[in-house]
């Protein structure tokens, strides 16, 4: 009777063990493989675009929600960028591209998720953003430091993953900007970022940036990314390998290179 009562019990322990393990098992991922692009051009917030043409076209630009300081400092920036002498920290070449702007890259992108971990990865490097999604929190202040991509920590609501990301370089350090219009955040800027695959089949970034410093409301920038053909491959890119947009250091000039290795462009001031 003992020996039944004993297996009866080991039958249902297991039994419960089982149950438990399925229950507090992981979520069954999002499938986002594959390779992906960008769709439409370099511009950030297309929304709020005005001007035709692209980043570098004198007389385009955006409007974020700028407070009358930063308004005056992106306007310092337009200006440099229709005279053909606005430094792109990208130019230099051999730094991260950093956050936000790592979500307006012109190259393909691939997304690794894990249970604990997701990766954002660009060809146009090195760039590479780590979403911890291990229910971990973000650094005590003492703790954090500007980097290129910040501090990121996420988690799921269904197929949508939601992270938030601090910690930024400000614009100001020189290291980062946002596109080639010259857009930029201070090192107060936080961004949450919401991303899924929408019902046509396309990566939707949803990103709600707050900035104390730079902005006098939310500015909500959202990009999309078309999945390629089965099959396609990313490979290396290296800036200082190719590098066809230098800079010159004396007068900030961004020249083109031909496949002959000739300057297309001359610097107008000279």
């Amino acid at each position: 009777m003992a020996s039944k009562t004993k297996n009866r019990l080991t039958a249902f322990l297991l039994g419960c063990s089982c149950f438990c393990i399925t229950y507090v098992s992981a979520q069954e991922l999002p499938d986002w493989s594959g390779v992906w692009a960008m769709n439409g051009g370099t511009i950030f917030d297309l929304d709020t675009k005005t001007g035709e043409g692209g980043s570098t076209t004198p007389g385009v630009r955006e409007h974020p929600p700028y407070n009358q300081e930063f308004e005056a400092k992106y306007q310092a920036n337009l200006d440099l960028r229709d005279a053909g002498v606005f430094p792109d920290p990208n130019s230099y070449c051999g730094i991260p591209t950093g956050y936000p702007r790592l979500m307006n890259l012109p190259d393909v992108y691939e997304f690794a998720v894990t249970d604990k971990q997701v990766w954002i990865l660009t060809e146009n490097g090195p760039n590479v953003l780590r979403i911890y999604t291990d229910g971990r929190e973000h650094p005590s202040a003492i703790d954090r430091w500007p980097t290129h991509t910040g501090d990121s920590i996420g988690h799921w609501e269904g197929d949508t993953l939601v992270f938030d990301t601090l910690s930024l370089h400000s614009s100001e350090s020189g290291n980062t900007i946002i596109d080639r219009t010259g857009l930029i955040l201070s090192d107060a800027a936080h961004i949450v970022t919401r991303m899924a695959i929408n019902d046509e089949g396309l990566m939707e970034a949803q990103m709600t940036i707050e900035d104390a410093k730079a902005l006098v409301s939310p500015w909500v920038v959202t990009k999309r990314f078309r999945r390629l053909e089965e099959g396609s491959r990313v490979y290396d890119y290296a800036c200082n390998e190719n590098n066809r947009n230098p800079i010159d250091p004396n007068t900030g000039w961004t020249y083109t290179i031909g496949p002959d290795g000739q300057i297309m462009d001359i610097n107008p001031g000279q």
